[in-house]
């Protein structure tokens, strides 16, 4: 049986989480405002004494939220394909590999935003769990192939 035969929980979640992090880049790419409401509060100043402060922010925000976007949708590309064609054939140091990518940018993203008090810091848990998950059992199902 070759390599994408072997496809199993694991695969599919990296896979699916890095269709997250493509959609995620996009959203910032295309959809996200320069300053979401909870911006504002943690801000601690109104929407107009911002602007009256910093005229071009929301421009700026924009340029910045579009490469932060193109980061995300990018090392998304790359996350999939990972879990989609390489991680069926056990690369050694993939797990050590895939921990660092999760820590780096979920469980650092989720970590900020419960600091900022996000209106989304509950569903941004979600992600780094599913990493999490995947890597438990990608780690298990490689000591089990291991042991046979």
């Amino acid at each position: 049986m070759d390599a994408l035969g072997r496809r199993g929980v694991a695969e599919w979640l990296i896979a699916s989480c890095g269709v997250w992090y493509i959609g995620l880049g996009l959203y910032f790419i295309f959809a996200r405002p320069a300053l979401l409401p909870e911006d504002v509060r943690y801000a601690g100043a109104g929407l107009q004494a911002l602007e009256s402060v910093a005229p071009h922010l929301g421009d700026w925000l924009g340029k910045v939220f579009t490469v932060m976007g193109g980061f995300m949708a990018g090392a998304g590309v790359l996350v999939a394909y990972f879990g989609w064609t390489l991680m069926a054939s056990r690369p050694r140091g993939a797990t050590l590999a895939l921990a660092l990518v999760g820590a780096l940018t979920l469980v650092l993203m989720s970590a900020v935003n419960f600091a900022l008090q996000s209106d989304f810091r509950w569903l941004l848990v979600l992600p780094p769990s599913a990493w999490a998950a995947a890597l438990v059992r990608y780690e298990l199902q490689s000591r089990q192939r291991q042991s046979a």
